[in-house]
């Protein structure tokens, strides 16, 4: 498990007023109702993210921090994985995710985080969509830089490489790869995987958190204050380099 009920998201250093917020049910093209939560900045936007969480699912660390990308000019939607096999409702630590991501399907977390992107471009405007991701949602937000290639980049913190070496050659939207060097990921795997992409002429913006462990990107942890500052700096300026 990535973050308990606990954990809680760093603020951007640059913020501004929350507009619209709270939860939402999507629908995936199999027709499948799923729960989310969305958030809008106050001011107008054309960029967008879309939040794929860790193996828990939507909880609340996921719900806050798309409140805090829309602090930082995003309009943000921040996705569950279990709507096939929980139906919509609570993941909190008592949640039996375990079970449920024995069922899951990669393919059916693309279909959901297509709808996503899909929604909050017709809703907004969006035209820069971003995904991101944390530990199994890192990958996961990789995964889409290889299914939407619409999609003006995806971020991953902590994303094991193996879980998208299959799709890693259809990989066309550039990539920023965030590791802890103290994680149980091995840095080197993660190095060849940038390398290994950017060998298909993709733009990948790796940096290393040195003595970071998984799961430091947590404002409950003051020992990784200037690491989590320094990735909201790089996720915000990859949003601004790749922004249309």
């Amino acid at each position: 498990m990535c973050y308990g009920d606990d954990a809680r998201p760093p603020a951007p250093a640059v913020t501004g007023p929350i507009g619209e917020h709270g939860d939402v049910v999507l629908q995936s093209a199999d027709g499948t109702r799923f729960g989310a939560f969305h958030a809008d900045p106050q001011a107008p936007s054309n960029r967008a993210i879309v939040i794929l969480p860790d193996v828990r699912g939507l909880h609340s660390f996921y719900k806050e921090l798309a409140l805090r990308w829309a602090e930082a000019g995003l309009h943000a939607v921040a996705i569950d994985y279990f709507g096939r096999t929980a139906g919509i409702g609570a993941r909190d630590e008592d949640f039996p995710f375990r079970e449920h991501m024995e069922k899951l399907d990669v393919a059916t977390v693309a279909q959901d985080a297509a709808a996503a992107v899909a929604w909050v471009r017709e809703r907004t405007g969006a035209t820069a969509v971003f995904t991101v991701g944390f530990c199994f949602g890192g990958a996961m937000s990789w995964r889409q830089a290889a299914a939407s290639p619409d999609l003006a980049g995806s971020i991953g913190f902590y994303g094991i490489p193996s879980r998208v070496a299959d799709v890693a050659d259809r990989i066309a939207v550039p990539l920023l790869m965030l590791a802890a060097g103290q994680d149980f990921t091995p840095v080197p795997e993660v190095e060849a995987f940038a390398q290994r992409i950017r060998g298909n002429g993709v733009e990948v913006t790796l940096h290393v958190y040195p003595d970071a462990p998984h799961s430091f990107f947590d404002r409950t942890f003051a020992e990784h204050r200037e690491d989590c500052a320094d990735a909201w700096h790089r996720m915000l300026a990859f949003a601004d380099r790749y922004a249309v």
